[in-house]
């Protein structure tokens, strides 16, 4: 687990299916999968939107126990929409927790100590600072390309 003031990093790339990416968190390794890509592996906004799932219901477990609380489970239901008016954003993201075992007044204390503590729900609603760096790699040799096609003999 990540402390305030540590780095947690992930890498992408790109694979030879056009909007198709691997993608490694600490050696697990997954298919994500462009909006306009072969549409087959979880995209990036239901990443987005199962980070802030399993982020919520892990933060209530853990208030929860710590709480002796009697919680028996949960769900996570997360949803958002494009905006209309500018589709490079979200118009709004929903999350609606059911949980079980637990009376309204003490989901309501759960769910209040999540979003006082939860890293990806905060960022989300106050918005983030994000940085980005590029960097270029010089293109392979014509030579060493392959063309995919047999040489003629």
């Amino acid at each position: 687990m990540t402390t305030a003031g540590q780095t947690t990093s992930i890498s992408g790339r790109s694979t030879d299916t056009l909007g198709r990416f691997l993608v490694t968190a600490r050696g697990n390794h997954f298919v994500s999968d462009a909006r306009t890509g072969p549409a087959e592996a979880v995209q990036a906004g239901e990443l987005l939107l199962a980070s802030l799932a399993s982020c919520s219901l892990s933060n209530i477990q853990l208030h929860a126990r710590e709480r002796a609380s009697g919680l028996t489970g949960g769900q996570a239901h997360v949803s958002y929409e494009r905006d209309p008016e500018d589709p490079t954003r979200y118009a709004w993201i929903r999350l609606e927790l059911r949980l079980s075992g637990v009376t309204q007044e003490e989901a309501a204390t759960l769910t209040g100590l999540f979003t006082d503590s939860c890293p990806i729900y905060n960022t989300l609603r106050r918005g983030g600072n994000v940085l980005i760096a590029v960097r270029t790699e010089a293109p392979a040799p014509a030579s060493s390309v392959s063309t995919g096609r047999t040489p003629a003999v």
